[in-house]
């Protein structure tokens, strides 16, 4: 998607040959009509699939996770990092390092939202190693919902994240590929 890249380039800060901070587009501000661009386009992309549900995980998957579900018509479902004291008790839990974070955290998403039926699409910002997403879908799997596919703002090429799911069988649409952040610069991978 040119609009992802374009605003990318001219916003992203590259802080490291690892680390890409979106924080102008996705992770602390969020640009309306660029999020509601990106939904359009993960909508398009599985329209054909029969999603009942998307999922994500906060906080930034959220506002594009929300503009495909809108696009979809269906509703959003989102794991927590934390569970809090008005957390469903009996929800799913699963434990992931967090690559940006550099810690352990906990999804948490309660067995109300999230049913044997439901085949679910998986909306994430950035992906790195692929932590959250492979204990989000440890999360699914344990409901007995089924995986439509994943949906990724960014896909840094240069981490195995998107690669091992897509080497295990799972549909993972990027709508910006980055080959490398070497040398401060962004290089898109195709």
């Amino acid at each position: 998607m040119e609009l992802i890249k374009q605003k990318i380039v001219e916003q992203g800060v590259v802080v490291s040959d690892q680390v890409l901070l979106l924080d102008a587009i996705l992770n602390e501000q969020v640009d309306p009509a660029l999020t509601m661009e990106m939904g359009k386009a993960f909508a398009a992309l599985f329209k054909e699939e029969g999603v009942t549900r998307v999922v994500t995980v906060e906080s930034s998957g959220i506002a594009v996770a929300f503009a495909a579900a809108y696009e979809l018509g269906v509703p959003l479902v989102f794991a927590r990092r934390k569970k809090t004291l008005l957390a469903d008790p009996d929800s799913y839990v699963e434990r992931v390092p967090s690559f940006t974070k550099g810690i352990v955290t906990d999804l948490v998403l309660s067995r109300k939202f999230l049913k044997p039926e439901d085949h679910v699409l998986f909306i994430d910002d950035i992906i790195a190693n692929g932590d959250a997403a492979k204990g989000l879908i440890k999360i699914i799997e344990r409901s007995g919902a089924s995986l439509a596919g994943i949906g990724l703002v960014v896909e840094k090429c240069f981490q195995q994240g998107a690669r091992a799911l897509r080497e295990q069988g799972i549909r993972v649409e990027s709508l910006a590929k980055i080959a490398s952040l070497e040398g401060g610069s962004i290089q898109f991978a195709e």
